[in-house]
């Protein structure tokens, strides 16, 4: 089962959070937020189908993100968990932590923004249109 949010990159997207990673639906982005990965989205977590966010409140569920933009691609893995929320209406977070908030869509992610593909953060901060796909197995 899957989710998909379209976003763009931005100039100041430089992806070295050792701990997090972001897509969000704000329309800007400062140096501060080295997290984000994408801004503009199109939805977020209290956007996404009852069935999808069910099957991710599981805590045997493996949830993958991936994001790809201007022919490049990554992928995170992390798994699920009951406390998941999916109710922000602004940002869709993923943690290599277990810590839940209303943001959170993956916990004990394999990384954090610091761990993307450094060609797809380049493509990023030159403003590239970025598909994100959240699947859950």
């Amino acid at each position: 089962m899957d989710e998909v949010i379209h976003a763009r990159g931005h100039e100041n997207v430089s992806a070295e959070h050792a701990s997090t990673f972001e897509v969000t639906t704000d329309d800007f982005l400062t140096a501060a937020g080295d997290c984000i990965l994408a801004i503009e989205a199109d939805r977020a977590p209290a956007d996404f189908d009852p069935d999808f966010v069910a099957a991710c409140r599981d805590a045997d569920a493996t949830i993958t993100v991936t994001v790809e933009a201007d022919g490049h691609a990554d992928s995170v893995t992390g798994h699920g968990d009951p406390a998941l929320e999916f109710t922000s209406e602004r940002s869709a977070v993923g943690r290599t932590s277990d810590y839940v908030d209303d943001r959170t869509i993956v916990l004990g992610a394999e990384f954090a923004a610091e761990g993307f593909d450094r060609d797809l953060v380049a493509a990023l901060a030159d403003g590239a249109e970025a598909t994100v796909t959240i699947s859950v197995e």
